[in-house]
């Protein structure tokens, strides 16, 4: 992975990660360069199968000033996901069945400084999953300033 440009977050706490892909995304000239601006938010972002093709919902990317006022894309479109045709079965296969969901993880320039999505197949988590997770987090945490004042103390 390249230059992460935008991540998002909230998926790891609402879902359990299990398998990861990465896709390239059809995109307009004007979009790129907003995304190397960091104008983009994966916030509630996913992924649906729509005929045999995946299509990514709900991802925002704000239109730059420099680009041209007429030729402005619609900043929430549904935006077309470019995947291997097993892969896409693969993934369309584990949602039918499984009741799985896809989810947009981050968004980055590879070294060919082409635009890639990493998608990933995952599995809601339930409320007392997310407690549990943010509790590990936070002994995680007292641990590290423990160690940290231990070290310089």
């Amino acid at each position: 992975m390249g230059e992460t440009v935008a991540r998002n977050k909230k998926a790891s706490h609402d879902y359990e990660i299990l398998e990861k892909f990465e896709a390239g995304i059809e995109l307009m000239g004007s979009e790129v360069k907003a995304i190397r601006a960091s104008r983009v938010n994966l916030k509630d972002s996913f992924v649906k199968i729509i005929k045999g093709e995946a299509f990514l919902f709900g991802m925002h990317i704000s239109h730059l000033n420099t680009a041209n006022l007429h030729y402005a894309p619609n900043e929430k479109r549904d935006r077309r996901l470019l995947l291997h045709k097993r892969e896409i079965e693969k993934l369309d296969k584990k949602v039918a069945r499984d009741g799985l969901t896809i989810v947009a993880l981050s968004l980055y320039f590879n070294s060919k400084n082409i635009v890639k999505l990493q998608i990933a197949l995952a599995k809601g988590k339930a409320l007392h999953d997310k407690r549990e997770a943010l509790k590990q987090k936070d002994a995680q945490r007292e641990a590290q300033r423990a160690m940290k004042d231990f070290r310089n103390g």
